[in-house]
């Protein structure tokens, strides 16, 4: 589908009601950053060569190293993805009964605690910022509350100096999942720095990934050398075991492949600089669309294009305008919908918890995440941007559309 600049072309020239998709490949939010490939095969056939596939070779002690010098902090942990990280941190730190972490996130933020036994307390988020409210987690804490978890959500840090505070004043554990945070920086310190310990996702579908793979970022010496031990075995030598353990570990041909996405960092982030840049020019005047905005006096790896959408204003609701992106190929994503506390067991183990996050509730139904990366360009992204413009200009046609196409799927049932 062709949409000119004046906007003059029919609703009905749309996917969903009939019309060629505008892509003819899908459209991912986050579709894997590769590098050099050639790169990499040398790296994986010096590996190969040298039949040193995982326990701790000499690619991922070098990863570990390069981390740690981008971030500036004393420990990186290399493991095989985040949620284990999580997981052993978690452990590592001693955190039992409840911990407070918010429910608009990613649900192996509260699973990696439930896995373990240990119950997460849903807090509120700041509408702003999307991420937990300081101010909303003291009144969580009970005799059984050990930590906080903070989530630094789309690469922008939380109120760390506030639940800092709130940490120390009642002895509390603070952790922070840095999933989305790699390469940012929080008052011009790296994210990494915070807390007892960070977690950095290295997904497929971050910006920057090791196929599959996770690290824990650390300035305590005693934690670190615990965490090494606990992804592991709990191996402190060749037949020596100090501590219950499991397996976290990354692979040789994991940490190959962050070392060549590393060499390309800089630009898989000007990437994604430009294009939030170009949807930041495009979508800013369209009624009721509000583009996230980042913080240009610190380091940011802008890999999420994060909109929400005010139904009272564009008169289209989030969900339908997903359901028309996906309908032309562009699979924009409901993040993170419906929240934590509505999937299970947490929405059987807390049926109310609603009732106490009502901005998680709120953000949940307006946020809509959209393509970005090196798989996207200019010209697509112009095109996005023009069916969503599309879109709320001819609400009312639109929302008469899909009453129709309701109206007639329930006849032709009958």
């Amino acid at each position: 589908m062709e949409i000119d600049n004046d906007m003059k072309k029919s609703c009905d020239e749309l996917a969903l009601f009939g019309g060629t998709p505008t892509f003819s490949e899908k459209l991912h939010v986050g579709r894997p950053n590769i590098g050099d490939r050639d790169r990499l095969m040398q790296r994986i056939n010096d590996l190969l060569d040298r039949r040193w596939l995982t326990n701790n070779g000499p690619y991922v002690q070098e990863f570990e190293q390069r981390i740690t010098d981008i971030v500036g902090v004393k420990h990186c942990i290399a493991m095989c993805n985040a949620t284990i990280a999580l997981e052993i941190a978690i452990r590592a730190a001693g955190l039992t009964g409840e911990v407070i972490i918010p429910s608009f996130t990613f649900i192996a933020t509260a699973h990696a605690l439930q896995w373990q036994e240990i119950t997460p307390v849903f807090c509120d988020i700041d509408p702003q910022t999307h991420t937990i409210n300081p101010w909303r987690v003291e009144a969580l804490i009970t005799p059984r509350t050990t930590g906080i978890i903070g989530v630094h959500l789309w690469g922008q840090a939380c109120n760390v100096a506030a639940l800092t505070e709130i940490a120390q004043r009642h002895n509390l554990k603070l952790m922070f999942d840095a999933a989305h945070a790699f390469g940012c920086s929080h008052q011009g310190q790296m994210i990494g720095n915070f807390g007892d310990a960070e977690v950095f996702s290295f997904h497929a579908t971050k910006f920057f990934n090791t196929f599959e793979g996770g690290a824990i970022a650390t300035n305590n010496d005693e934690l670190a050398a615990k965490i090494r031990l606990m992804k592991n075995f709990g191996f402190a030598g060749l037949e020596q075991v100090d501590y219950i353990g499991t397996n976290g570990k990354m692979s040789e041909v994991s940490a190959a492949m962050g070392l060549t996405g590393l060499e390309s960092l800089d630009k898989f982030v000007a990437v994604n600089c430009s294009n939030y840049r170009q949807y930041q020019r495009e979508l800013r005047d369209i009624p009721g669309v509000k583009l996230l905005t980042y913080n240009q006096s610190e380091k940011c790896n802008y890999q999420y294009i994060v909109l929400e959408i005010d139904e009272e204003i564009t008169q289209v609701e989030r969900d339908r305008l997903v359901k028309i992106l996906w309908a032309e190929n562009i699979l924009a994503r409901r993040y993170f919908y419906p929240g934590c506390h509505r999937m299970e067991p947490y929405r059987s183990y807390f049926p109310h918890a609603g009732l106490l996050l009502p901005e998680t509730e709120s953000l949940g139904k307006r946020v809509l995440v959209l393509p970005t990366g090196t798989a996207v360009g200019t010209e697509e992204i112009s095109k996005i941007c023009q069916i969503i413009r599309l879109v709320v200009q001819y609400s009312y046609q639109v929302k008469e559309r899909l009453a129709y196409k309701v109206n007639e799927s329930v006849h032709s049932n009958k």
